[in-house]
């Protein structure tokens, strides 16, 4: 696996399946425990793929490292899943891993691994804008780095120091930091290609914090340059936004704005939350040329990711939050029980036996009162773990679906038998509507419901790939957002899934070009249409079903399961219409 690390893409995954196969089979841990940790490293090095298929890799990876023992092991890859929770903005996550890779190196006295450990706390801290502990932790790790003479993480720690010295307005020591970063690359670690990339970029930032827009562009292009030089101009274009804003800064916006757009889609195709700012270097660029449209798009674009990162921000909190207001609230309890004795005082010509019945009744009612907050708080905090732990299966029910298309995929790549590989992919495409439902339950806000166009759309662009007919075929979805509940969204998804199939197996043959329209609507608060057309060749009457008719017979099989009917038309083209009656429907 190694050796075809850089070929292309699909080889590599092919060649992973089929290892990762041959390793589950025989039942051996350690060397499913390496592929895994492999494929988590390639995902990661490429950049071009979600940060979840690296993060899933790594976590079955430690799962099985669990299960041979191998502490050392263990610990790095708690750290290398450290940095990849980090890379996700999932900084309580990132900080967890790392304390537990941490006490099992100080528990095998590795220098090494503890030093790695303060390197990515060093960038940990950096994240949270906590520029002197991240400088001492850099500092720490390169102390011990030093004792190996391990001169590529010596670099490496270098850029925290940079960073913090810029947060900190110390530039001196920040151009001081990255011109030691260089000299150590070029001269003790001269095949650390990508280290070096890196050490230009971070030089680059100092000379834009100090305004040197000059120095700045020269070294943004030496990255750039070196990184295209190793992995091509598509693996190296988020560097291009770097240049972009040099050009932003210096006025020359249209110079400007060509570079910050091909970095951008890099970003946006890793999923990569931290772009808010380029977006906003973008709408700046478009305001001065005066296009006020699409400045005001991507000021949107920034704002929304902002206020999400804003609100994990707060998430990280709510405990502590909840606390001080829980504490607030006893003290007013207080304050309000010490007014009432102050007034009981007062009132002379009250009987004992009135005053102690109040004070009685006065603390039952903050007793109450009291243990009705706290169970209060326990059924919020037990929701919250709850709806976690819900959010967490969906994902886990999603990667192992996925895994099951692949590994469908890999066998059907070995098929010669073309009804038996027909059904292979029908199988895929079956697999895959089920997985976009559980990740959409996952990704969205409401766990207990799907909304249906935006589901329909991503199931159609994954059966266009399979069937390789994006440019032959377009699916549109001709209808309103619509939620619909997950024991009715996963049949319709099925259906829906088996007729754009079918569509595209027997309607469009010879690459005819043509369009696949899907609709789905509430007619009243029980009753769910569902329409798919297409203006293929249509289906001619006394010829004999293609296929296995198992596809027709798992449609009505769903059909009957959601109380429907089925009506077909057939003239230009194929139209199936359903009436779902509901006896719920969200």
């Amino acid at each position: 696996m190694r050796s075809e690390q850089n070929t292309n893409i699909d080889t590599y995954q092919k060649i992973g399946l089929t290892v990762l196969k041959r390793a589950l089979k025989h039942e051996d841990v350690l060397k499913i425990a390496e592929v895994h940790e492999e494929m988590a490293n390639w995902y990661g090095y490429h950049g071009i793929f979600p940060q979840d298929s690296t993060i899933y890799h790594g976590e079955k990876s430690l799962e099985y490292y669990k299960l041979t023992g191998n502490k050392k092991k263990i610990a790095a890859t708690y750290r290398t899943l450290a940095i990849d929770y980090l890379r996700k903005n999932s900084q309580r996550t990132s900080q967890e891993f790392l304390f537990k890779a941490l006490e099992i190196y100080e528990e095998l006295d590795d220098e090494q691994g503890m030093a790695a450990v303060y390197r990515v706390l060093g960038v940990l801290l950096g994240e949270m804008d906590k520029p002197l502990e991240s400088i001492k932790y850099a500092k720490q790790a390169i102390n011990l780095f030093k004792k190996a003479n391990d001169h590529t993480s010596i670099a490496v720690a270098h850029f925290d120091l940079i960073k913090g010295y810029i947060r900190l307005g110390q530039f001196d020591n920040a151009y001081q930091a990255a011109d030691n970063c260089i000299n150590i690359v070029k001269t003790k670690a001269q095949d650390e290609v990508f280290v070096l990339v890196r050490a230009y970029s971070y030089r680059g930032d100092v000379s834009i914090a100090t305004k040197d827009y000059d120095q700045a562009l020269k070294d943004y292009t030496k990255a750039w340059e070196l990184c295209v030089a190793e992995i091509g101009e598509e693996r190296s274009a988020t560097y291009r936004t770097e240049i972009g804003n040099t050009y932003r800064l210096q006025g020359k916006y249209g110079l400007a704005l060509e570079n910050l757009l091909i970095g951008i889609k890099a970003y946006e195709d890793d999923e990569n939350e931290r772009i808010w700012p380029l977006y906003e270097q973008i709408a700046d660029c478009y305001r001065n040329l005066n296009n006020s449209e699409m400045a005001l798009y991507y000021f949107e674009k920034s704002r929304k990711i902002r206020d999400k990162i804003h609100e994990e921000q707060i998430a990280n909190l709510e405990s502590e939050a909840l606390i001080k207001y829980e504490t607030g609230k006893k003290d007013e309890a207080l304050a309000a029980q010490s007014i009432l004795l102050e007034q009981k005082t007062r009132v002379q010509n009250l009987s004992m036996a009135i005053g102690a019945l109040l004070l009685v009744l006065l603390g039952l009612v903050f007793f109450f009162l009291r243990r009705s907050r706290k169970a209060n708080v326990l059924i919020l905090a037990k929701n919250a773990e709850n709806e976690l732990l819900l959010k967490e299966i969906h994902h886990r029910v999603k990667n192992n679906l996925e895994m099951v298309k692949s590994l469908i995929s890999l066998q059907s790549a070995q098929l010669e038998d073309s009804a038996t590989k027909d059904a292979m992919i029908a199988s895929q495409n079956r697999v895959q509507s089920m997985g976009i439902i559980h990740q959409k339950l996952y990704q969205g806000t409401n766990l207990g419901s799907i909304e249906m166009r935006d589901y329909f759309m991503n199931l159609g662009e994954g059966i266009l790939d399979t069937f390789n007919a994006e440019d032959k075929v377009k699916i549109t979805c001709a209808m309103d957002n619509l939620e619909l509940d997950v024991d009715t969204a996963v049949p319709i998804g099925l259906i829906v899934n088996e007729l754009l199939t079918n569509a595209l197996k027997y309607a469009f043959p010879e690459n005819t070009k043509g369009q696949i329209e899907i609709i789905l609507s509430r007619t009243d608060s029980r009753t769910l249409r569902l329409k798919v057309t297409d203006n293929g060749i249509g289906k001619i009457s006394d010829q004999p079903a293609k296929g296995t008719g198992f596809g027709t017979q798992l449609i009505q099989l769903l059909t009957q399961q959601l109380n429907g009917s089925i009506q077909e038309e057939i003239g230009k083209g194929t139209t199936v219409s359903f009436e779902f009656k509901m006896d719920r429907a969200a």
